[in-house]
């Protein structure tokens, strides 16, 4: 049995001392988002209480799905860095990226320098992502939907060479019996996409899943549990979004209270067993609960 915990925008507080040059960009309106919206709800020791929880769970590996930091300066990688050290060995945790860490231009390959074997794996060329994990029977596949965008925006983009990438990665694995998990921070749901929010190339990313096949496909972005499914080549792909890990016991807009997903995963004969348990704080009271607990296949 393989256990994979999936842990998602954890919007690391609080921020570090932002120098007026930094704000001269799209940074100006995130740290006034910061400053207006999000510096009282984004709580550390929520969030280190969720990390301990989750480690006490002893995860074979951890999928973090993007958005580590807010405004993407180089303090903020670093504490991002040590952040992740907490959670365990870069042999065991594997970062896909968000759009807050290439908030602007430069900053993703910067962000990637910086976490280094924690943002790496198996690829099938010299190009970043996506690349590949391997724990027991299960493939994890990272993907990459984290752009640079205007300010007000928050969009993703997967674009056609990516999506070579990917359907070989799937190809490869798939016939190695491996059991996939695709790995991107904003959801692939065309059909709620926002077009301040969602992501550009949703229905290809799809069609890569409708050809070649995957067991599950894991996001954020959305701050919110969802779950969800698209088509594969013989049946449905279970899609399953996680809260922001950095809204512990949050009040405002639409977040849900953080939370982690735990999957277990093992082979039975010829077919796959694969159950989640969600974890996480409710809208009252301090407590990190079992909230969910669903077989998936």
């Amino acid at each position: 049995m393989t256990t994979l915990a999936h842990i998602s925008d954890v919007h690391l507080a609080p921020l570090p001392p932002v120098r007026l040059r930094e704000l001269m960009s799209k940074r100006l309106t995130g740290w006034l988002n910061w400053r207006i919206r999000r510096h009282n709800t984004l709580s550390g020791d929520g969030l280190a209480n969720l990390v301990r929880h989750m480690r006490e769970q002893r995860p074979d590996m951890v999928a973090v799905t993007g958005d580590l930091v807010n405004l993407a300066i180089d303090a903020e990688f670093n504490a991002a860095y040590n952040w992740l050290q907490t959670i365990g060995d870069p042999e065991q945790v594997c970062v896909s990226p968000g759009n807050h860490d290439a908030y602007v231009k430069g900053a993703l390959t910067r962000a990637r320098s910086r976490w280094g074997d924690y943002i790496d794996g198996e690829k099938v060329d010299d190009q970043p992502f996506p690349f590949v994990r391997r724990v027991g029977e299960v493939a994890i596949i990272s993907c990459s939907s984290a752009v640079p965008s205007a300010p007000w925006f928050a969009i993703g983009k997967f674009e056609e060479e990516q999506a070579r990438r990917l359907a070989q990665c799937l190809r490869i694995m798939g016939n190695a019996g491996y059991f996939r998990v695709v790995l991107i921070h904003h959801p692939p749901n065309a059909e709620a996409r926002h077009p301040r929010l969602g992501l550009y190339g949703a229905n290809l990313f799809r069609d890569v899943i409708a050809e070649h096949g995957a067991e599950l496909i894991l996001h954020g972005h959305t701050h919110q549990s969802s779950m969800f499914s698209v088509p594969g080549p013989g049946a449905d792909v279970p899609v399953v979004g996680v809260a922001a890990a950095g809204s512990a016991q949050s009040e405002h807009g639409g977040d849900d209270p953080a939370r982690y997903n735990l999957f277990k995963i093992e082979r039975l004969g010829t077919t796959w067993s694969c159950v989640m348990r969600e974890y996480g704080f409710q809208r009252l009271g301090a407590d990190i609960v079992l909230r969910l607990n669903v077989r998936i296949y």
